[in-house]
């Protein structure tokens, strides 16, 4: 172990040495991880809060026995930062990062909520759905051959490889689902599905398709894990407040694997709803979210720093990136269902009616992802495969 592992003890202690405190009056400390990954601890005291994440050399549910590099913690901080610069408004403070220790001092989110806890509530999106268009646009559009210099690239993609993380989600999202693996789980009513896709040659060639555009296609930094579980949002003095948070499995990678991951999530969601009879249209923050990010990349288009790139490529460039989000949406939903970390929205449902119908629509988004071009044409898919209400349909 080549780092310190800190307890609620030594809290107080380490911001006070990182020059986080002053030492005056009383702290108090209380942990709160509840993620796979790492330790998060809030450090209260008077007239101030503050949240601390460490990475452990180990996943935190699993303890040494399942060996990781704790630096995704370096991939996080370099993430917020390069965010910082161009959307500061999206992402949480961050007020310092050891990397000695692979710590970072942050803003204390505990008013706020995590938006997939809202949506399993029956609350809506406000406007998250616009925050995530914006927050996807401008880091990609900052970070891609668009936005910077040939030898900023290089920089980029040098300083940017996150080896371990991006091999949990070629293999957790882009392999394993489709194999016999040992991580995978289901509900017992979907094991025909599950083994259909395993034995589908055309969806297995799509999925291959995908993989090998999460390993190669290098077009900016992203996220690397963002779904609704990575949005927290409330309100502060009046006003709407939304954070993009935990971005340690970012890399430069393919823009359309960050919208996808939102956008499976989202149709979980409204799957959700529909079977329980709830009013509410997660499917419709797809085209929010979407608008939102084509609105600002061609807003930002005209400070691109390669002019030899025209309005028409732009047009092309954009269509392929719809096309890749569906297909990662499509992926995102898959192996959400059947694959190894699952989602609340449907496993905490009495049945798997709405998963087999989500199942179905992920099938869908991955085969047809470059056939369907609005927002309005994956909604027909969404209404094709599953009724309204789904509640209606149960024995």
């Amino acid at each position: 172990m080549s780092h310190r592992i800190l307890e609620t003890a030594d809290i107080p202690g380490y911001l006070r040495e990182r020059g986080h405190w002053d030492g005056s009056g009383a702290v108090a400390v209380h942990e709160v991880s509840d993620g796979n990954l790492n330790r998060v601890f809030i450090a209260t005291g008077a007239g101030w809060s503050l949240a601390v994440k460490q990475a452990l050399p180990w996943v935190r549910v699993a303890g040494p026995s399942w060996p990781l590099s704790p630096a995704r913690a370096d991939a996080e901080a370099r993430a917020y930062r390069a965010v910082a610069a161009v959307a500061p408004e999206t992402i949480p403070v961050v007020h310092g990062y050891d990397p000695g220790d692979y710590v970072l001092v942050m803003e204390d989110m505990s008013d706020l909520r995590v938006l997939r806890t809202v949506l399993n509530a029956g609350g809506g999106y406000g406007g998250a759905s616009d925050a995530i268009g914006l927050f996807v646009a401008r880091l990609s559009f900052a970070t891609s051959d668009f936005g910077m210099s040939s030898a900023e690239r290089k920089a980029l993609l040098a300083e940017s490889v996150n080896p371990e993380l991006c091999k949990i989600t070629e293999d957790v999202v882009l392999s394993e689902p489709y194999l016999e693996h040992e991580h995978n789980h289901r509900h017992p009513d979907l094991a025909d599905l599950a083994a259909a896709y395993r034995a589908d040659p055309a969806l297995r060639t799509e999925i291959a398709d995908l993989r090998h555009l999460f390993m190669s296609g290098a077009q900016a930094l992203l996220h690397g894990d963002l779904h609704t579980g990575s949005i927290m949002v409330g309100s502060r003095a009046g006003a709407e407040v939304v954070r993009v948070f935990d971005p340690e499995f970012s890399y430069v990678g393919p823009i359309g694997f960050d919208l996808g991951l939102y956008w499976g999530n989202l149709v979980a969601a409204e799957f959700r709803a529909r079977y329980l009879g709830a009013v509410g249209d997660h499917a419709g923050q797809l085209a929010r979210s979407w608008d939102a990010f084509e609105t600002e990349f061609r807003r930002l288009w005209p400070q691109r720093a390669d002019t030899f790139f025209d309005d028409a490529y732009l047009d092309r460039f954009l269509r392929r990136v719809w096309a890749d989000s569906l297909g990662f949406a499509g992926a995102e939903l898959i192996r959400r269902i059947i694959g190894y970390a699952h989602l609340t929205d449907l496993d905490t449902l009495p049945d798997a009616t709405a998963a087999r119908h989500a199942l179905l629509v992920g099938r869908e988004l991955v085969l047809r992802r470059t056939e369907l071009g609005t927002p309005a044409e994956v909604r027909i898919v969404l209404d094709d495969l599953a009724p309204s209400v789904i509640a209606a349909t149960r024995p």
